[in-house]
């Protein structure tokens, strides 16, 4: 049996995926988490096999859940169900440690691949993105300036360039608005950039703009 834990701060979504997985005798939903902080506890104290966990939640990010999961449970395995591209998240969610990378659009089947693959110690990533493995192992490859972001500038980076202002950023993540500020100016500063303006042609220039 495949004990698997939520963290999505949907509700609806959360219960779509039990739906999903109630088909599936050799699978079964041990906990539900709606943010990062709660899917952090519910993995320590659990301990389930995998965690299916989204990247944009109140409170911590996923990235920086993800870490922390696998700091304190390196056997459980994570694969991030996120509604952005992969070309956006993949490869840093599989550097922080993830087993796999699934956009919500994905097929019910392909899950159900991914959790069973990732499971019992395999990965799971497409074609895509093993594309873009290799590319940034080429020695070749020159660092950009959104890679050296931490995750969640990386990911207020994103909002941003995306439309959202500082207070609507600030009330997703669970921050004050002055703590986003303070991002703001540390991304435009590590990017060598000077307003929201040059920060938003850069994100569209680079794939980077997160639409909802």
């Amino acid at each position: 049996m495949i004990k698997v834990l939520i963290a999505d701060d949907h509700a609806l979504f959360r219960e779509g995926i039990k739906q999903i997985l109630s088909d599936y005798p050799d699978l079964t939903v041990v906990a539900e988490a709606k943010n990062g902080n709660e899917a952090v506890d519910l993995t320590i104290k659990l301990e389930p096999n995998l965690v299916l966990l989204d990247i944009s939640m109140p409170g911590i990010s996923g990235l920086d859940a993800l870490q922390l999961i696998k700091n304190e449970c390196r056997s459980v395995a994570v694969i991030i169900l996120s509604m952005y591209p992969e070309e956006q998240y993949a490869l840093r969610a599989l550097k922080s440690g993830a087993s796999g990378y699934l956009t919500k659009s994905s097929a019910p089947e392909e899950l159900i691949d991914a959790i069973r693959k990732t499971s019992s110690g395999g990965k799971y990533i497409t074609s895509s993105i093993a594309e873009r493995i290799a590319y940034h192992l080429d020695e070749k490859h020159n660092k950009m300036s959104h890679e050296q972001l931490s995750n969640r500038e990386y990911q207020i980076l994103c909002m941003i360039a995306s439309g959202k202002t500082v207070s609507r950023i600030a009330e997703e993540l669970n921050l004050s608005v002055k703590t986003v500020s303070t991002y703001r100016i540390r991304i435009l500063e590590k990017m060598n950039l000077k307003s929201n303006a040059e920060l938003t042609n850069y994100a569209i220039k680079h794939n980077l703009v997160c639409l909802e």
